[in-house]
């Protein structure tokens, strides 16, 4: 069966020639050119990948890729659009989005890239699912109950496994009947009663204790937690209980503590500026010697090779503090030296000299460590709850602070307000009534999208009409929450709105010649407690893999003895780590090149010199695919 995609984009002769090469390449392609409507195809249809444009009229690509991920989908999503701005690359990429592709394209590059995606797009679900004692296999559809086979009907087996692999989510009755019955099957509401009653039955019959399903009135049914997380819990509230304000001190504590790895950070990368600044002077005086033997016609062939070698290193490494103008420099010259075999030596020689001239200019002035991108720090995200419930906010901000969120609360719609004119938060919970006013919370959420587009927006209500479901999420809103939800599945949500889930023992191999690479991105991984692994040595590549196991895998491509793309060829044609997740941080940008990559199987391609707010979160984001499963919660 064909992959299929869906192209939300208004431009004509793009979707036309993207329409035709996806084709061409036997894929199922879908469009529309109204951002709305791409957002109730992508939530009925089953795509495997969705290709968005971000100036779109109803509704912004950008908009529409964080309101998909608000609503527990994750298909892979890329975005193709003639913005191509760092900032506008890091929003999209933060809103959800896997990669993202400028116009003009080149269309090998595109399809490259989506062949990418789709590769590693789809979740392999475990084919064993248990809940305490009860075990259900997927392949066999046998379910066991301690070591006794279960008979159940294939409702009551649809029914089971819907639960299990969705612990968290309620199911009213017609959301059951549109998920387990075919279309040709015509059931009132009472069969689902009569089958979760049976299965029920079933299950005590078997032994278990307790009732699988619980019966959240008003709503429908969901899974029940498991006994051994409810003790925890209830050791863990009366803990809370006596010891309330452990709970009040150890955020801050936490907050300290990413502060002081924050300026760690800073102070490790200001001290390599400055051994690298000692290097400059040498490979500057290498690019002379160059130029002087062009002039004699005396031109030495090793040293030749050594100096381009350097140039490449030094495109890299300057991007890696920001000299931006200074890389593209490093680039022209790696360019012309390689052009010495084919091109007058006047010529190179004169372009040789202005460019030596340009780098030691801008190197002259840049006599301190450049300053970082404001947008790559990171810093405690700022969460605004707007709700009059104190005793169900209490639980909410404790949880909140745990992951490390600083918390504002509002009471009313008027507190609110002016709040969001002191500053603004990185998300928002709002309720939709309050007491103390006729007015409700979706004419704040009308302001907001308006006024402050950018945040997320989560509506956590008791009131669950459908009515205000589509209302919330035409005016803006990214989730629709039930506050019969657990305060850890709350802030779960908020965080995957975020997009920036704290990672934690993951594991990444980098593999570059470049000390200086491998040193810049240590320093900007150290503060999400990263188990970082850098090799120089491509020889020693598969012993340090296999050592290693990494979630994550980084690949220079110009090395000694083998390149990024060969070792990536070797770890796609081997059964244990055909799956890893392959990044690309290099200097070059030839189309050739990045085909390369992506026929070897690559899943991303950065190029240097890389933005370090943009490279931090496609590491996260292929992190956070790999290694967390987003839970389908009851939203949007």
């Amino acid at each position: 069966m064909s992959m299929k995609i869906l192209l939300v984009e208004d431009d004509e002769f793009t979707t036309s020639v993207v329409v035709a090469a996806l084709k061409n390449s036997n894929y199922q392609i879908e469009t529309t050119n109204d951002g709305q409507i791409g957002l109730e195809l992508a939530k009925k249809v089953d795509y495997d990948l969705l290709l968005l444009d971000v100036s779109l009229p109803g509704l912004d690509g950008i908009s529409l890729c964080r309101q998909i991920r608000c609503a527990g989908y994750q298909m892979p999503i890329l975005i193709l659009t003639g913005k191509d701005s760092i900032s506008m690359r890091v929003t999209g990429l933060e809103a959800g989005a896997d990669d993202y592709v400028a116009k003009p394209f080149d269309i090998s590059e595109l399809i490259a890239r989506i062949k990418a995606l789709l590769r590693r797009g789809k979740e392999i679900l475990p084919t064993i699912i248990a809940w305490e004692n009860l075990q259900i296999n997927t392949n066999t559809k046998e379910v066991t109950y301690t070591t006794k086979h279960l008979h159940l009907t294939p409702k009551e087996y649809g029914l089971l496994e819907l639960f299990l692999r969705n612990p968290h989510r309620i199911y009213s009755r017609r959301a059951l009947l549109d998920k387990i019955w075919s279309s040709v099957e015509f059931p009132g509401e009472e069969a689902v009663t009569t089958q979760i009653k049976g299965l029920r039955q079933k299950l005590k019959i078997a032994g278990m204790k307790v009732d699988l399903i619980e019966t959240v009135y008003g709503l429908g049914y969901r899974l029940t937690e498991e006994e051994k997380d409810k003790s925890v819990q209830k050791e863990q509230g009366i803990l809370d209980s006596h010891r309330g304000t452990v709970n009040q001190i150890t955020p801050c504590y936490e907050l300290a503590q990413k502060q002081q790895a924050e300026a760690k950070v800073m102070a490790v990368v200001a001290n390599m500026w400055e051994e690298f600044k000692q290097t400059l002077g040498e490979q500057i005086k290498l690019f002379e010697q160059v130029q002087a033997q062009l002039l004699d016609a005396t031109l030495n062939h090793t040293l030749l090779k050594q100096a381009t070698a350097q140039a490449h290193r030094l495109a890299g490494s300057l991007g890696c503090y920001s000299l931006l103008e200074g890389s593209k420099i490093a680039r022209e010259i790696e360019r012309l030296l390689e052009e010495t075999q084919t091109t007058p030596k006047q010529s190179i020689t004169l372009q040789l000299g202005e460019l030596i001239k340009s780098l030691k200019k801008i190197l002259h002035q840049q006599s301190s460590m450049p300053a970082a991108s404001s947008s790559s720090r990171v810093s405690s995200r700022r969460l605004l709850i707007i709700d009059d419930d104190a005793m169900l906010i209490e639980r909410i901000e404790l949880e909140a602070k745990t992951h490390g969120f600083q918390v504002e609360i509002a009471a009313n719609l008027k507190m609110a307000r002016s709040i969001l004119v002191k500053y603004s938060p990185d998300v928002i919970l709002l309720d939709l009534s309050f007491a103390d006013s006729q007015e409700n919370g979706l004419k704040l959420l009308a302001e907001l999208n308006q006024s402050k587009p950018d945040i997320p927006v989560l509506v956590f209500t008791s009131c669950n009409q459908l009515s205000k479901r589509v209302e919330a999420a035409s005016l803006g809103a990214c989730g629709f929450l039930s506050k019969t939800m657990f305060a850890s599945e709350v802030i779960s949500v908020v965080k995957t709105a975020l997009n920036q889930n704290h990672i934690t023992e993951a594991k990444i191999l980098i593999v570059d010649d470049d000390s200086l690479v491998l040193n810049h991105v240590t320093a900007l991984l150290s503060p999400w407690r990263i188990q970082l692994t850098t090799l120089q040595d491509s020889q020693k590549f598969w012993d340090v893999l296999e050592y290693t196991a990494p979630d994550l895998l980084i690949l220079d491509i110009e090395m000694p003895d083998f390149s990024g793309i060969e070792l990536c060829q070797a770890v796609r044609n081997d059964p244990r780590w055909n799956q890893l997740a392959v990044l690309f941080l290099s200097v070059h940008s030839d189309t050739e090149i990045v085909r390369k990559v992506y026929a070897a199987g690559a899943d991303d391609y950065v190029k240097k010199p890389f933005v370090e707010s943009e490279l931090i979160v496609r590491i996260l984001n292929r992190l956070e695919r790999r290694i967390y499963k987003y839970y389908d919660y009851y939203q949007c």
